[in-house]
């Protein structure tokens, strides 16, 4: 198929072609959510298996689509920006508390959004993975986005004296895996512990890595 159908235009049933646009949109992205984030997956799922689960005609989704890979990779973006979301209120809340504590509000916002609906955690660290060299082009720039994002954080609790004043982004890259790791395990059962604990565990490497040289508190 060449491109995506030319939508209709004009108001109909009190709604513009937008409004209609956009809802047909959020319809194939919750469907996605459900048929990608559970059964069968985003690789079993077919255009006419999401097009009804949306409650919609295969037409409508040309309409917004190209492919399928086209709606996993919205989804992807929008589970993130869910997340970012989160995090971003809760770092705006933090405000002025010491490294320790505004890194555990932070984590705990993130861990919490994320792990909410283990759909979300199947299509971001499980479905999104060996796609299409595409999409691992997008995976990895929203992993950077995460990072550039610690690393903000780092760069203001430096200045205060809190963290080592270094370039931390390997360190931060680092992190990030450990957290999608354990964050799916613990999304599939095979952490035995809770969400509060992980996100201690993980605020806990955090600040290691982040300590300013110097005697450690214990000493």
């Amino acid at each position: 198929m060449a491109g995506r159908l030319r939508a209709p235009t004009g108001r109909y049933g009190g709604k513009s072609a937008a409004q209609r646009q956009a809802e047909r949109r959020r319809r194939f992205l919750d469907a996605a959510l459900q048929l990608f984030g559970d059964s069968p997956g985003y690789r079993a799922t077919t255009v006419a298996a999401l097009s009804e689960a949306a409650g919609l005609s295969t037409r409508q989704f040309y309409e917004e689509f190209r492919t399928l890979e086209d709606v996993l990779a919205a989804l992807h973006l929008q589970v993130n920006a869910w997340a970012e979301e989160a995090v971003r209120a809760a770092a705006e809340g933090a405000r002025g508390l010491p490294l320790a504590d505004r890194a555990a509000v932070i984590f705990r916002a993130y861990a919490a959004n994320v792990t909410a609906d283990p759909r979300r955690v199947r299509i971001t660290f499980v479905e999104i993975v060996g796609v299409s060299a595409r999409l691992e082009e997008q995976r990895l720039a929203r992993r950077a986005r995460w990072v550039d994002l610690i690393c903000a954080e780092v760069r203001s609790a430096a200045v205060r004296g809190e963290a080592a004043a270094r370039d931390h982004r390997l360190a931060a890259t680092a992190f990030i895996g450990g957290v999608n790791g354990l964050l799916h395990d613990y999304s599939a059962g095979w952490v035995d512990a809770t969400l509060d604990e992980v996100v201690d565990e993980l605020v806990h490497q955090l600040l290691a890595v982040l300590r300013p040289p110097g005697p450690s508190p214990e000493d």
